[in-house]
């Protein structure tokens, strides 16, 4: 199945976790930026705030694509030690390009959430939400990151996957929702009409307009 858009697939999504609905314990976290969208149709889905959980990969030097590790929101860093040891990456060439992706990671955080703090993760059931899974690495940084705030669960939920990278993701997870795992998968893009790239704005848009409706939710 392909999804129209981010949106029907967020809405998808949601249908997919409504188990996870009303319930005062759920925190949806977006992988931005492309996974905002998906994000704020499930929350809203689910009637739950949502939150940004940023990942920034760390290419190795000259060959900015290939990752040797990444760093994710709560200063985690995490290192592939096989990539890092068979390129003989220098410890300084790896403080280097962590401080400048560590400088972006805090621009987009001021960015997109603002002046709202950062949302209590401890001991609640955390939907970490991309737009699909092709290699992981992303949703594997966030996890590990995630796991040092103590949430009670983690559940990895997109709309489409690879099958094997489903089953690789669900080591760092305590549930994983894929709402399609097509065989062959080539790419994420491939499994939406529109697939076009979420800007900033978008980010703000989405998380304002998600943090005004929990608020009149409350005060209802």
């Amino acid at each position: 199945m392909r999804f129209k858009n981010r949106k029907e697939a967020g809405q998808r999504l949601a249908s997919d976790l409504k188990e996870y609905a009303n319930r005062p314990d759920v925190i949806v976290l977006a992988l931005p930026r492309g996974g905002v969208p998906v994000a704020y149709e499930v929350a809203r889905g689910l009637n739950a705030p949502l939150d940004v959980w940023l990942v920034r990969k760390l290419g190795v030097p000259g060959q900015e694509e290939l990752a040797m590790g990444a760093i994710a929101s709560g200063g985690t860093r995490i290192l592939n030690q096989d990539v890092v040891r068979s390129l003989r990456v220098s410890e300084q060439a790896i403080e280097q390009v962590a401080a400048k992706e560590q400088k972006e990671l805090e621009r987009r955080e001021k960015a997109y959430r603002r002046d709202r703090p950062p949302l209590e993760l401890r001991d609640r059931t955390v939907l970490l939400v991309d737009d699909g899974l092709a290699t992981g690495a992303s949703m594997h940084a966030a996890a590990v990151a995630l796991r040092q705030h103590d949430p009670k669960k983690i559940i990895a939920a997109v709309p489409v996957a690879a099958p094997e990278t489903c089953q690789d993701v669900q080591v760092e997870v305590d549930e994983i929702i894929c709402s399609e795992t097509p065989q062959p998968f080539y790419a994420v893009g491939l499994w939406y009409d529109n697939f076009d790239q979420t800007t900033d704005q978008e980010v703000r848009d989405l998380m304002e307009r998600s943090a005004s409706q929990q608020i009149a939710g409350s005060t209802r």
